[in-house]
């Protein structure tokens, strides 16, 4: 099983890995687009401005204009620990075990603007681009991801679990891949869509896909283990599933 994570744009700063080695990257056939990428953020930072207006960002975000300045020689963290947010809060791998941790680093990966897509212990620096970014005298990052990153994604033989957000799912979209949808319910029975707090479900959605003993190969034996671990999970047809949580749980 291979479950997709979305990035964030905040991530933990330092780490205490060698610099970035795009060549030890999982997917080395990536690595033509994320040298090209890498290239054109490093250079986009010598100009402070134009860097703030491809990646808006305010005058007081100038420090992340100053991490892309330094990533190929600012220092490395796995990228399951550099992301973070509601999500990575949620999922929390540094609470897991040894166990869980190898589980984890075998299953997850983390879609990215920059790197394509990264493996959960893969090494990677603090950056900032976005999936909506358009770097200046590039096409979109659509354009340059999806000849390459939709054969990697469309190449494994796990059942996929794609869990990121629309536009880094747009980068490369993975035919068959199960997709969740997360609704609250209130006590009428009524139903609406998750906006913020869908991230903090689906942190703890990847947490128990990671860390699970089971090996799901398809989306009806993920829905049967999902609803074994306690969760109201419906599945109509298709690949999607739809993860419903009681309203009052929706801010927590």
């Amino acid at each position: 099983m291979l479950v997709l994570l979305p990035p964030s744009e905040t991530k933990h700063p330092g780490g205490d890995g060698a610099p970035l080695d795009l060549a030890a990257l999982t997917a080395p056939e990536l690595t033509p687009v994320r040298e090209q990428l890498v290239g054109a953020v490093v250079d986009l930072a010598a100009d402070v401005p134009a860097a703030r207006a491809a990646l808006g960002l305010s005058a007081a975000q100038d420090d992340e204009v100053a991490r892309n300045a330094v990533l190929r020689t600012s220092p490395t963290m796995p990228a399951i620990e550099r992301y973070t947010g509601v999500l990575y809060d949620a999922l929390d791998v540094r609470s897991l075990t040894r166990a869980q941790r190898a589980r984890a680093a075998r299953r997850l990966a983390v879609g990215s603007a920059l790197f394509g897509v990264v493996r959960a212990e893969d090494a990677v620096p603090a950056y900032r681009l976005s999936a909506g970014s358009a770097l200046p005298g590039l096409p979109t990052l659509r354009a340059l991801w999806k000849p390459v990153l939709t054969d990697v994604l469309a190449g494994t033989d796990e059942l996929v679990v794609d869990l990121r957000s629309g536009a880094y799912a747009d980068l490369a979209p993975v035919p068959g891949a199960v997709t969740v949808q997360v609704l609250s319910e209130r006590p009428d029975g009524t139903r609406a869509v998750v906006s913020h707090f869908n991230k903090a479900h689906k942190g703890r959605l990847a947490r128990l896909l990671a860390t699970t003993t089971g090996e799901p190969d398809s989306v009806v034996r993920l829905r049967a283990l999902l609803r074994r671990a306690g969760l109201h999970v419906e599945h109509d047809r298709g690949t999607e599933l739809t993860l419903v949580v009681p309203a009052a749980a929706v801010t927590r």
